[in-house]
């Protein structure tokens, strides 16, 4: 993939000489958990920034509790608003992958934000976290902090290829290294999900020496199972994300919350701020723009603790 840097102030500096009667739709889940709390945060904040230094863009913004919900409104979006550009999060890759490609193939300028879709080469610029990289770091954290034969279980998200690759990354770096994944099911990245599917593992397995829960709001209803069923002590949970709470337990040495991994939500601000300087100025803006995940340590974790953050 090509990684590329750009620094915020240089993407003010340039979308502050941009002029262009364009719209720009964007269209994400809605919060349904805390990550995507903070999405919305970062896309509604973005929004309204560019919309009063650019009178001449106009953005119309979608929130989505499910994937025929959003194809609804990015047909919507086409017809009666007549978007130049898109931004979108898929809420699932394979269901929005037919009307996204529809989208570009009309010649609208596509982003496409985190969860990939399932047919290369549709959008235009794609924006998101290293969700390989997301997976390996925390594998790679289980490898050498478990014995061999340690049991763990794991926690995906909602199907997705984003969810595909994180596992695969997890997956890759505990390869070799004795660890036996005793259960992995979908927790769809909800508390309550994971609570639910958490419980079913303490009731089935005696012995949990670790959770991999690819998401904090997993992780955080995973951690209330687990001390529902008074085995806090058996074992750790890493998440992942960096929600604020997450990473206060790191500071303060808690075991049971050893590390996290990160996975910025404000990224949704670069996808729209990209995709402004791809519409209205000469500068290439095509490819991918990959955000490296790293391993918050208590060493490290007041650099990731941010109190006025939403997540």
């Amino acid at each position: 993939m090509t990684k590329l840097f750009i620094a915020t102030t240089a993407l003010a500096t340039v979308l502050t000489g941009a002029a262009a009667a364009e719209t720009i739709g964007v269209s994400i889940p809605a919060a349904t958990h805390g990550w995507a709390g903070a999405l919305n945060y970062h896309a509604e904040r973005t929004i309204a920034r560019l919309e009063e230094a650019h009178p001449d863009l106009d953005f119309v913004l979608a929130t989505t509790p499910d994937s025929a919900t959003q194809v609804s409104d990015l047909e919507d979006m086409m017809a009666t608003r007549g978007i130049d550009a898109l931004v979108v999060l898929p809420f699932e890759s394979e269901p929005l992958t037919g009307p996204i490609k529809r989208i570009a193939d009309s010649g609208t300028w596509v982003t496409v934000v985190d969860r990939g879709l399932a047919q290369e080469g549709i959008q235009n610029l794609y924006v998101a976290g290293d969700n390989a990289s997301f997976g390996s770091t925390a594998g790679e954290y289980f490898a050498e902090n478990l014995d061999e034969g340690a049991k763990v279980v794991v926690m995906r998200g909602i199907p997705s290829t984003v969810d595909n690759e994180r596992v695969a990354g997890f997956e890759g770096a505990i390869e070799g290294s004795g660890i036996e994944v005793v259960a992995m099911d979908h927790g769809n990245w909800n508390r309550d999900t994971a609570f639910t599917l958490m419980q079913d593992w303490l009731s089935r397995f005696p012995e949990i020496d670790a959770v991999w829960a690819a998401d904090d709001d997993m992780a955080v209803g995973a951690l209330a199972a687990i001390e529902q069923a008074g085995r806090i002590d058996e074992m750790f949970v890493v998440g992942g994300a960096g929600m604020k709470e997450m990473v206060a337990r790191i500071a303060e040495g808690d075991e049971t919350v050893p590390v996290n991994v990160t996975y910025p939500p404000a990224m949704i601000s670069t996808a729209i701020e990209m995709t402004v300087l791809g519409l209205t100025s000469g500068a290439p803006m095509t490819g991918d723009f990959i955000i490296s995940s790293e391993l918050i340590t208590q060493e490290n974790a007041e650099d990731f603790y941010f109190e006025d953050s939403p997540y």
